[in-house]
């Protein structure tokens, strides 16, 4: 990757240059059977509309802030890169009272509504789907985002050292994410291009955003992103590491 990268959205800019046909996140739903492969070029995409609707749909400025009820999945991944791509904090602490807007699953949209700005709602379907009717009070982000433009171009450039994530009661600047995945990437058995992560860990905390996202998008790798692992049939985690080409697994405490 670029060593000039200073933010996530830099290092997903690098990785889009370098090779956008390669897979970054591949996502495994072990509830429903879903599996996803999105190449860099896809999951831009994602990005580049999710930031257009935040910039221009929703008038976010730099160092407003988002507040993401969602579990670890493919569209979480987005909105962390859409977040960081228009220069607002990435909320994942759960705090939603005080946010500007609130991104929300299917199982949190109660506590959402404590925000008193934007409420969107995420059906989190196979495939982008939206719900078969939008919740009271949200708008549908499957409605509303394929609409947006296909290239993301901020109003004003980020500051890398500005806000960007907050996670477990922390603050990280753009910069400060970049940095420490880095780091912590050889720990993590992410050695460069090519190297294949597994991860069921959740998203509320730096490890699971970590193996799930920051590190191999830092690395020039790719994550294989589980939900409801424990929920997989018997023998399925051996057979998916081995037929999607896993090269270390991201062990916490749910024991894989």
């Amino acid at each position: 990757m670029n060593a000039t990268d200073r933010t996530p959205a830099d290092l997903l800019g690098s990785a889009l240059a370098a090779d956008p046909g390669r897979p970054l996140v591949t996502f495994y739903d072990d509830a429903t059977g879903e599996r996803v492969e999105l190449s860099v070029a896809t999951f831009a995409n994602w990005v580049a509309k999710t930031a257009n609707l935040l910039q221009d749909e929703l008038s976010f400025e730099p160092g407003d802030r988002v507040a993401l009820l969602l579990p670890a999945h493919w569209q979480t991944a987005v909105w962390l890169l859409a977040c960081a791509s228009a220069g607002v904090v990435a909320d994942v602490s759960g705090e939603v009272r005080g946010a500007d807007v609130v991104v929300s699953g299917p199982d949190r949209l109660e506590e959402a509504r404590a925000c008193s700005g934007a409420r969107i709602a995420m059906a989190l379907r196979p495939l982008g789907g939206r719900f078969p009717q939008a919740p009271e009070g949200f708008t549908d982000y499957a409605v509303e985002v394929p609409g947006q433009g296909d290239r993301f171009v901020p109003y004003a450039p980020v500051d890398p050292e500005g806000p960007a994530l907050i996670v477990a009661g922390r603050e990280f600047s753009g910069a400060e994410v970049v940095e420490r995945a880095r780091a912590e990437a050889t720990a993590l058995g992410l050695t460069g291009p090519g190297s294949r992560i597994l991860s069921g860990l959740p998203y509320d905390t730096w490890d699971g955003l970590h193996a799930g996202l920051y590190g191999p998008l830092a690395t020039g790798g790719s994550v294989v992103l589980c939900r409801h692992l424990d929920q997989a049939a018997d023998g399925a985690l051996d057979k998916r590491v081995e037929s999607e080409r896993v090269t270390t697994i991201a062990r916490g405490t749910t024991g894989y």
